[in-house]
C-alpha cells in the first residue's frame, strides 16, 4: 500500500532527454503514491519499430501517417505497456534500434498528432506521464510538471550500463548517439523537447532515483497534490 494519496484525477508530466531516468523515476513515483505510469516514448518505438519491420521507410510523412491509423485498430496501451492484438510486445520495443526509431518518427507532426488524442484520452483518470513533450503539449495544464536532466556523460554512462549486457555499444558510441538524438529531438519542428515554463528541473547527475522521488514528493505535498494516507 503506498503512503502517499493522491487527489482524484492528479497528471503529473515528467519530461527529459534520453538517459535522464524518467522512466525508473516514473515508477518509483507511481508505487509512492498509487498513480499508473503511461510512458509516451513506447507509442514511438511501436511505431518506428514496426514500420522498420514493414518496411516502411522513416523518413516520408504521409506513409507513415497513414500506417499510424491502421496500427492504432491493432494497439491497445496501458499501464502494463502495449499489445497488438492481446499479445504485450513491451519488452521488444527497449531495443537501442527502437529507440532510433522512435526518434525519428515523433519529428514528423502527423504522426505525433495521430498519437496525441490517444494520450490525452487515457491520462484524464489520473496519471503519471513521462516523455519528451508532455507538459508542453500533451498535458499543458498538469498540475505538476517536472523536467529531469543529466550531464550527457552520466546519461550514456546510464544506457551505457544497460546495453552492454546485450553486447551494445561502446561508451564513446553511447554518448555520439545521444548528442545525435537531443539534436534531432530539441531542432525538430513540432513538438520539440524542452522545458515547460512552470516545470521544476530536477538535475540527477549526482542523484539517486530515490533522491529524486523525494524531491518530487515534496513538491507534490507542498502544492496539496497528495496527503499522507491514513
Amino acid at each position: 500500500m503506498s503512503e502517499w494519496r493522491a487527489v482524484n484525477g492528479l497528471t503529473i508530466a515528467i519530461d527529459g532527454p534520453s538517459g535522464s531516468g524518467k522512466g525508473t523515476v516514473a515508477k518509483m513515483l507511481a508505487e509512492e503514491i498509487g498513480l499508473p505510469v503511461l510512458d509516451t516514448g513506447l507509442l514511438y518505438r511501436l511505431v518506428g519499430s514496426v514500420a522498420l519491420a514493414r518496411n516502411i521507410s522513416l523518413e516520408t510523412e504521409s506513409p507513415l501517417a497513414e500506417f499510424v491509423e491502421s496500427l492504432l485498430d491493432m494497439m491497445e496501451w496501458t499501464v502494463d505497456g502495449i499489445c497488438i492484438n492481446g499479445d504485450n510486445v513491451t519488452d521488444t520495443l527497449r531495443s537501442e534500434q527502437a529507440g532510433e526509431a522512435a526518434s525519428k518518427v515523433a519529428a514528423m507532426s502527423t504522426v505525433r498528432e495521430k498519437l496525441l488524442g490517444l494520450q490525452r484520452q487515457l491520462a484524464q483518470k489520473g496519471c503519471i506521464m513521462d516523455g519528451r513533450d508532455i507538459g508542453t503539449v500533451v498535458l499543458p495544464e498538469a498540475p505538476a510538471k517536472f523536467f529531469l536532466t543529466a550531464s550527457i556523460r552520466e546519461r550514456a554512462r546510464r544506457r551505457w550500463a544497460q546495453l552492454k549486457n546485450r553486447g551494445g555499444s561502446s561508451l564513446d558510441a553511447v554518448v555520439a548517439e545521444l548528442k545525435m538524438r537531443d539534436q534531432r529531438d530539441m531542432e525538430r519542428h513540432h513538438a520539440p523537447l524542452k522545458q515547460a515554463a512552470d516545470a521544476i528541473v530536477i538535475d540527477s547527475t549526482t542523484l539517486r532515483a530515490d533522491d529524486v522521488v523525494d524531491r518530487m514528493l515534496g513538491v507534490l505535498e507542498r502544492r496539496k497534490l497528495i496527503t499522507a494516507s491514513v
